[in-house]
């Protein structure tokens, strides 16, 4: 018998196999679809960007390393924004710091033009998570957009009129305890821009992962206090509402579909024993791999509780987190194309979807940027394959060679994509037919009033 004072140890083979079907996938799956040569900004201007990003190269992994050394939550980002503003200084770029009602987020720019001319988007997050600072690489990403900025503001002051259009630098705080993507958004963030691009750190490099789509939610069960020794009949039990909405969601899992994630905890209990509950509250994280499903699932998931609070006679209130939540990701297929054709020049080879299994998913607010614009979110490698984000391996791996690797070569590919965006109309009319066929522009402020 195992020592009943230590949880029962975890079993890894699941691990093992995953790792070999990935193996199997790989040598048996394409490569990943590269934009032709011809297509996009010349071979001329890539190397010259490429070079460029070689010789800032000193500045990208520095802020990094800054970054990393913050390691500061969401909403409390002050140093690290202020790092982003020094660095955009020191290279005679004026950043607007506090944009959107939001202290720790700034914005840059780089081009000219009005607005029949294309604006993109590079999108940067450098928030970290509590105890264990940076385990999802933000670090990373963050010196993935700088670098690609300044690169291109490089580029654009060697060649003065060079950028038919503008580059944005946006910072967007808050990734991991908020939607801010989408409260940015709401306060304007996307207004004038036509295109958004961004970076993730991974354990491979990799083109496309199922980023799943998540409702926060609180369940609020009030029930009718009473002695529970004396008179037990005469009190309507708050807890045992919770309960029961527990092994509700437990039996709804056979139901569910393999892409769709159910997870809830009780953060108030009620108070002593040998009182009959009046107050009980739950929280939960419902996911879902696409917007529909999704919606379907929360459905499922409310009339649970439902189900709990009629049984035992208890009130609900049902509480959605504030802004929408986050949204699946729809990445774009020709921006795709740019970003893989430009990491293999940096001695990458991106996997292409299905490689990696789908089980391993998780969720990101820039979901919520790709379904009003064309947009990718690429993962790129910082760690072996056995380290998983949100982990002090990951944490360890992000401030590491890999990390300082990783942030020199996805500023090029940033670069790049965006450089191929705005200097080829052609394939910019490619990356909105894609985008358009694939949905279009969803509204997804109002996504959750049309249940």
């Amino acid at each position: 018998m195992r020592d009943l004072s230590q949880p029962a140890p975890v079993h890894t083979a699941i691990q093992d196999f995953m790792a070999q079907e990935l193996v199997q996938r790989q040598h048996a799956a394409p490569s990943a679809t590269r934009l032709e040569e011809s297509r996009g900004a010349g071979v001329a201007l890539r190397e010259e960007l490429d070079d460029i990003v070689d010789s800032l190269a000193p500045v990208i992994v520095g802020l990094s390393h800054a970054i990393h050394g913050y390691a500061e939550v969401g909403w409390e980002e002050h140093q690290s924004c202020a790092e982003v503003a020094r660095v955009l200084r020191d290279h005679g770029i004026e950043p607007t710091v506090g944009v959107f009602d939001s202290p720790t987020a700034l914005r840059a720019h780089i081009g000219t033009g009005d607005d029949s001319q294309p604006t993109i988007a590079i999108l940067c997050e450098y928030d970290a998570l509590p105890v264990i600072g940076h385990g999802c690489g933000h670090n990373v990403m963050c010196a993935n957009s700088v670098g690609a900025f300044l690169a291109l503001a490089e580029l654009e002051k060697r060649h003065p009129g060079l950028l038919p259009g503008r580059v944005v630098l946006q910072t967007t705080p808050a990734e991991e305890c908020s939607t801010a993507k989408e409260i940015l958004t709401q306060r304007g963030m996307l207004e004038g821009i036509d295109a958004a691009i961004q970076t993730h750190s991974y354990n491979h490099d990799l083109t496309h992962q199922t980023w799943l789509g998540v409702r926060r939610m609180r369940f609020v069960f009030t029930g009718v206090p009473a002695h529970a020794s004396s008179q037990p009949f005469m009190g309507r039990n708050a807890l045992d509402a919770a309960s029961l909405a527990l092994q509700g969601i437990g039996l709804l899992r056979q139901q569910l579909r393999p892409m769709d994630r159910v997870h809830a905890i009780i953060t108030d209990g009620g108070t002593v024993p040998n009182i009959i509950p009046e107050h009980t509250e739950l929280k939960a994280m419902i996911r879902s791999k696409y917007p529909e499903t999704l919606r379907d699932v929360v459905a499922r998931v409310e009339d649970v509780f439902r189900g709990a609070a009629l049984m035992t006679g208890t009130g609900l209130e049902i509480i959605p987190d504030g802004p929408v939540n986050d949204m699946p990701v729809r990445d774009n297929g020709p921006l795709l194309e740019s970003w893989t054709r430009a990491q293999a020049a940096r001695g990458r080879d991106p996997l292409p979807e299905g490689v990696v299994s789908e089980t391993i998913a998780a969720g990101t607010d820039f979901g919520n940027v790709s379904l009003r614009v064309p947009g990718i979110h690429p993962l790129i490698k910082v760690a072996d394959g056995d380290v998983a984000l949100h982990t002090r391996e990951m944490t360890e791996a992000a401030g590491g060679p890999g990390g300082d690797a990783a942030a020199v070569d996805g500023a090029y590919g940033l670069g790049c994509v965006a450089l191929d965006y705005l200097m080829d109309p052609a394939y910019r009319e490619n990356v909105h037919a894609d985008f358009e066929a694939s949905g279009g522009v969803m509204d997804v402020a109002h996504f959750w009033d049309k249940q």
